[in-house]
């Protein structure tokens, strides 16, 4: 993980990163959010993930309060590892990403497709402005200065 010098930075993102940026984060997210995961066995044998990397990375997911440790068996003593709100929060995020990766880092079709439960249409991750609607171009999104900024 990053090291935890953003105190003098006044940024969500990488306030964010220090938390959810290092690669097995995003993908244990991914698997609690999309793929039904929930217990320290399905992470580990979906992802192949070492033991000790995915404790450290659940163990700072309970923490930061991303996710949740309920004990699910008492005898054997066994636990499961639950999104909060906090957690599924970051759906979004991932489905941006996701496209991201499939127009950019994919030479074929994406190999998964995000759909609403409800209805089975397909999912995307737009940027809207409050009053234009769709922004499109990027270039056209600037970042100011927001009311969380301290003054030095």
């Amino acid at each position: 993980m990053l090291g935890k010098t953003y105190d003098s930075q006044a940024c969500s993102i990488a306030r964010s990163l220090e938390m959810i940026g290092e690669r097995w984060s995003l993908l244990i997210i991914r698997d609690a959010a999309f793929g039904g995961a929930t217990r320290y066995s399905d992470f580990q044998r979906k992802l192949g993930i070492a033991t000790n990397v995915l404790k450290a990375r659940l163990h700072g997911f309970v923490e930061a309060g991303i996710m949740e440790r309920h004990r699910y068996s008492e005898q054997p003593e066994l636990y499961e590892y639950l999104l909060t709100d906090k957690g599924r929060a970051l759906a979004p995020a991932l489905v941006a990403l996701s496209e991201w990766g499939d127009r950019w880092a994919s030479d074929g079709e994406p190999p998964i497709r995000y759909v609403h439960s409800v209805c089975g249409t397909g999912v995307t991750q737009q940027t809207v402005c409050g009053h234009c609607g769709g922004v499109d171009d990027p270039t056209e999104i600037q970042a100011t200065i927001g009311p969380g900024l301290s003054n030095p």
